[in-house]
């Protein structure tokens, strides 16, 4: 059995940019990585309607999960308006359900980014959901080992690294993966791929890498030393 990884970002863009190095390394060592995009993060061009940035976003989406090996999954939710109810929490439970993921990564919930802080929410509860036999849907009862939150700058109060993933020798796979996207070359005025490079460096030189992602552990899991990603 494949060993698999669940990466979820509130906009196309989000996972790969922030987890792009550790996807590549994993996806090169036969794990299955599932990427799901709860919006196509549409609303954020200032010059192209949500509708044609949308079109424009899936197309980029898609290219980056190819070239890191990934599988993309698109939710249909609107970019800013991402609600925290039962019908998003019973979706996320469903697809954790069907890919069985081992392991699951998505945004830290101390973050300026409503759609992220509410990303979160869902997650965390669609997790305790999908573990539940008592609560009945489609598929199987589902228990995710371990649960880790990406570094992102849009989400940095209270964030703390954890673990140090080396993705060195995945840093070009990277690069290459986020250049899909126009936002990250910096079409939309913010210098993302800049930006990660030195965070990843400074994150290296840390950590004794040339290049590293950071993680971080829900507090329980972190005081009982539950890790499932090999580092």
């Amino acid at each position: 059995m494949k060993a698999k990884l669940m990466i979820v970002g509130a906009h196309a863009g989000d996972a790969e940019i922030t987890c792009g190095g550790l996807i590549a390394k994993y996806t090169r060592d036969n794990y299955e990585v599932v990427i799901v995009h709860m919006t196509l993060g549409e609303k954020g061009h200032p010059k192209l309607s949500p509708e044609e940035y949308g079109r424009q976003k899936r197309k980029e989406a898609e290219r980056a999960a190819k070239i890191l090996g990934a599988n993309p999954i698109f939710l249909h939710y609107k970019d800013g308006e991402i609600p925290v109810n039962e019908e998003v929490k019973f979706q996320l439970c469903d697809l954790i359900r069907e890919y069985r993921p081992d392991a699951i990564i998505t945004h830290w919930k101390g973050s300026i980014h409503k759609d992220h802080r509410n990303t979160y929410l869902n997650v965390m509860d669609a997790i305790f959901y999908a573990a539940l036999p008592a609560i009945k849907r489609k598929r199987e009862a589902h228990a995710v080992k371990a649960v880790y939150f990406a570094e992102n700058w849009e989400d940095p109060f209270g964030y703390e690294p954890h673990i140090y993933v080396d993705i060195s020798d995945t840093y070009d796979i990277w690069k290459e993966a986020a250049s899909a996207y126009a936002f990250a070359r910096g079409e939309t005025g913010f210098p993302y791929i800049e930006y990660y490079t030195c965070l990843f460096r400074i994150r290296g030189i840390e950590s004794k890498f040339h290049y590293a992602q950071t993680l971080m552990m829900p507090e329980h899991q972190r005081r009982l030393k539950l890790s499932w990603l090999p580092i």
